[in-house]
């Protein structure tokens, strides 16, 4: 092992500030990313999206080389900035230290194109949930139409580069931005116009492709952190390390690993840890502490060099033996002088506090960490999707026995997130009926199981209109008696509803209806059909009653609706029908509840 101590001052210290990036898909938080860290990691994402979470720290002389006269690092005592790379707002929830969120501060990416989008009205309730401040980085100045680039420019200076159509197209996008942030609830402007970054929100505009902008992100980041958060950065960097897991990964050479970032205190090359498990927490020695390249993200990076000890904030990679139940997401604590049973302790009380609630019937969720099973089971509760069965790892054969088990076929269903479905499971699943569904992005696998629902629910609501007593108001036609009786064959205009063969007929005398016969025939221009919709003429047999004894020409008529049918029609069907059907059973509804004013309900 060398002797490099990596991030480890003296014992008080100011610790590096950690930034979360959030936005909607494809608003470019990955490509702001890599502006910034001159590394391409959007490659081989799932759909270029960034499904796990990274650390990139960028030291503070590097911002200053960026920012340039912007960032003067005699003005600054913070480190520089670490960098997660979220792979959305979802996976930030879960990321959390002592209970809050793990990131000090966030930036929100907007295309200037787009606008706010669902998932940036998402994002921004949570970083209003967790209290965390933020600034805007208005992307993709450098689509205006007409723009004239001028790379990694701090963009006050490319702005006065642009003609004033560009300017006041510009404009337009941002104060469009700053409007709907209004709209949300902040305050917010141009970043060199806020006075007071503690009441409003300052927006960058920023482009991720040619650089422009990306002084001012950064200076912005670093001069907000130096004011603001500069107490909360104060950290015991002897003490024994804090920190989450992001990844576990295998590692050649290396085993099992996990990736965390660690924000208090200190981890080294000999402490003993408390990991948190699937079953329960993990206690395990440090084998090696490996820390990849200064800007190399640590996801792509397999270059590592051993360190002795790292100092918070930092991403990190341990070796350890026994890693192999260890969840992304979950606590990791150094256990150094303290009682090994206290901080397990802890470890415990932080697993059970980002614990999924399950409730007796539900779906079964898997995914392949603690922070995106959290995430999963916080998109399917603003869903109102109960779960029954929540855990990480690959799907297998004891999952389906659970869904198969659901007696609602719209719970019979595994929703996988990022995780493979064994060989096995797949076979038992397809004998035992239950749906699996697995994606690598939250959002759309939520909404696939939605659509799923919705089928199921369409599908039922058809057999049951199949089965139902559908209603209709009808008035026999003058001077259209065909036949007097056995059957009546009369001429009919439906008024609305929709008539159907073999309906019994009512007519109302007063307050009561009188059952007068069955419909069993319908015609149409001397062809049979099975109905008539309102609007419509036809000649109809109906057997029971005898022109002028029972029914008389001009009578209206309906068809008689069971109780049961009219309370179903009316409290879950009633969107299902035609409007012409549901004036009908409104007004034969009218009609009962005059003399019964609970009938049908």
């Amino acid at each position: 092992m060398s002797d490099t101590t990596t991030n480890a001052p003296d014992v008080a210290s100011l610790r590096t500030p950690i930034v979360a990036v959030l936005g909607h898909v494809d608003h470019g938080k990955t490509s702001l990313l890599d502006q910034i860290r001159g590394s391409a990691v959007i490659e081989g994402e799932a759909g270029a999206i960034t499904q796990h979470i990274g650390a990139t720290a960028v030291p503070l002389d590097v911002i200053s080389g960026i920012a340039g006269e912007l960032v003067d690092p005699d003005d600054f005592d913070l480190p520089g900035l670490l960098f997660i790379d979220t792979p959305g707002h979802h996976s930030f929830t879960t990321l959390r230290s002592r209970g809050g969120a793990l990131a000090d501060i966030a930036i929100l990416v907007v295309d200037v194109n787009d606008g706010f989008q669902p998932q940036t009205v998402e994002a921004l309730d949570i970083l209003r949930r967790s209290s965390t401040p933020f600034i805007v980085a208005a992307n993709k100045i450098d689509t205006v139409p007409g723009w004239n680039q001028t790379e990694d420019a701090p963009v006050q200076e490319t702005y006065e580069n642009q003609s004033d159509r560009v300017r006041g197209d510009l404009d337009e996008r941002l104060y469009e931005i700053i409007g709907q942030l209004s709209d949300e609830g902040f305050s917010a402007d141009l970043y060199w116009r806020v006075q007071n970054f503690q009441r409003n929100v300052g927006v960058v505009p920023v482009s991720a492709m040619t650089g422009e902008g990306v002084p001012d992100l950064l200076a912005v980041m670093m001069g907000l952190s130096q004011r603001y958060m500069k107490a909360e950065m104060e950290i015991d960097v002897g003490g024994p390390g804090v920190g989450t897991v992001l990844e576990v990964k295998d590692e050649k050479g290396f085993g099992k690993t996990v990736d965390i970032v660690l924000y208090d205190g200190t981890i080294r090359a000999d402490d003993r840890l408390v990991v948190g498990g699937q079953s329960e927490p993990i206690v395990t020695d440090v084998r090696a502490l490996l820390q990849p390249r200064p800007l190399a993200e640590i996801r792509t990076e397999s270059r590592f060099e051993k360190v002795d000890e790292v100092a918070a904030a930092a991403g990190i990679k341990v070796a350890a033996p026994e890693l192999d139940d260890a969840m992304a997401g979950a606590p990791v604590r150094v256990v150094r002088d303290r009682d090994i049973d206290d901080v397990i302790a802890d470890v415990e009380a932080e697993l059970a506090d980002i614990a999924v609630e399950t409730d007796e019937d539900g779906v079964v969720v898997k995914a392949d960490t603690l922070g995106s099973l959290e995430a999963m089971a916080d998109a399917l509760g603003e869903a109102e999707v109960p779960i029954v069965r929540a855990e990480v790892g690959d799907v297998a054969p004891r999952d389906v026995s659970v869904a198969s088990t659901a007696d609602d076929p719209k719970e019979q269903v595994i929703l996988g997130f990022n995780v493979d479905v064994l060989d096995d499971a797949e076979d038992r699943a397809e004998i035992d009926d239950v749906t699996l569904f697995t994606d690598r992005v939250i959002y759309q696998l939520v909404e696939e199981y939605e659509e799923y629902v919705a089928e199921i629910e369409r599908a039922q609501q058809d057999t049951v209109l199949q089965n139902i007593t559908r209603p209709a108001r009808f008035r026999i036609l003058p001077d259209h008696t065909f036949r007097q009786n056995d059957p009546a064959v009369v001429g009919v205009e439906v008024n609305s509803g929709t008539l159907k063969n073999n309906e019994r007929v009512v007519k109302w005398t007063g307050s009561e209806p009188e059952r007068v016969g069955q419909v069993k025939g319908i015609q149409e221009q001397g062809e049979d059909v099975d109905e008539a919709r309102a609007g419509e003429r036809v000649s109809v047999a109906i057997d029971g009653p005898t022109v002028g004894r029972g029914i008389e020409e001009d009578d209206e008529l309906w068809i008689e609706l069971p109780e049961k049918h009219a309370k179903i029609l009316e409290q879950e069907l009633a969107e299902e029908i035609p409007g012409d059907e549901r004036e009908a059973l409104n007004m034969y509804l009218e009609k009962h509840r005059k003399r019964d004013p609970f009938w049908g309900k």
